[in-house]
């Protein structure tokens, strides 16, 4: 179906903007799966779209995966060019970007994956997890099959070995464990979502191989919690060269998260060292 989009949306960025693993360039446009579902996009006009779904599937799903009730353009503005330049900078880089509203297991599993690796690698690794416990749904615009992410019943029936063969390195014990807790109730991912921002890290924190960063990200990407600030090694490294004196969290808040995705973006592109 067409869509018209009149808010920031930009499909290249938001598939190189680190939150999403399954959202990758294909033929003339992109490929996007989420849990059990497969979407292909393109762009064919100014602010026009082609989603491969009907109407009752956008509305049902993908409207709210992409958040467009949102405006992030209205989220940008908050940005005053004379107080933060670098930041307005970066916003403008990165304008397209949206929060995806994604599934808290699989993101929960992406993040932890992730890990000490660098995206390609840990899109490939997901890639082998999924061919190996979740369900062929669809095959993409370039004939290859496309699987479902594993659910946590599937995924804690892989034997550790399987689960290494998938590249996961470490990580395979982690991802193991987090299956077998959602499946036994002693992690439960959806009454997490009742809790306060410094309750969800608490209990994100209790998960084997879940460490600050990660449930950060599974705060910011899995949870929605649009004022989440994951801090990796590049986002480390604009805090301490462009904000010595501290970033302006209260002024941004409760879209810090979004901020955040604008510097990380900005800051591993060519170039935005000047």
């Amino acid at each position: 179906m067409q869509v018209r989009i009149e808010d920031d949306f930009d499909l290249e960025k938001i598939a190189d903007s680190g939150q999403c693993f399954r959202f990758n360039e294909c033929g003339d446009g992109y490929s996007i799966v989420a849990g059990d579902k497969y979407l292909f996009v393109k762009k064919t006009g100014e602010r026009e779209y082609d989603f491969s779904c009907d109407e009752k599937e956008f509305k049902g799903f993908w409207k709210n995966y992409f958040d467009l009730e949102t405006s992030y353009s209205d989220i940008r503005h908050r940005i005053d060019k004379e107080q933060d330049e670098y930041l307005f900078r970066a916003s403008e880089f990165g304008k397209g970007i949206r929060i995806l509203r994604q599934d808290p297991w699989e993101m929960l599993i992406s993040f932890i994956i992730s890990q000490r690796k660098n995206i390609p690698a840990i899109k490939a690794a997901i890639e082998k997890l999924c061919a190996l416990a979740g369900d062929k749904i669809a095959e993409d615009t370039e004939g290859k099959d496309v699987y479902s992410f594993p659910t946590p019943l599937q995924l804690s029936k892989v034997p550790m070995e399987q689960l290494s063969a998938c590249s996961l390195g470490y990580r395979d014990k982690y991802v193991h464990r987090a299956a077998l807790d959602v499946v036994s109730g002693v992690c439960d991912l959806d009454s997490y979502k009742k809790l306060t921002d410094e309750e969800l890290m608490e209990k994100l924190l209790e998960l084997f191989g879940v460490g600050v960063k990660v449930a950060n990200c599974e705060i910011l990407f899995g949870y929605h919690r649009l004022d989440a600030f994951p801090k990796d090694v590049w986002i480390n490294r604009v805090l301490e060269q462009r904000y010595p004196e501290g970033f302006l969290f209260e002024k941004y808040a409760p879209y810090n998260g979004v901020m955040q995705q604008y510097l990380f973006f900005y800051s591993r592109s060519e170039g935005t060292g000047n």
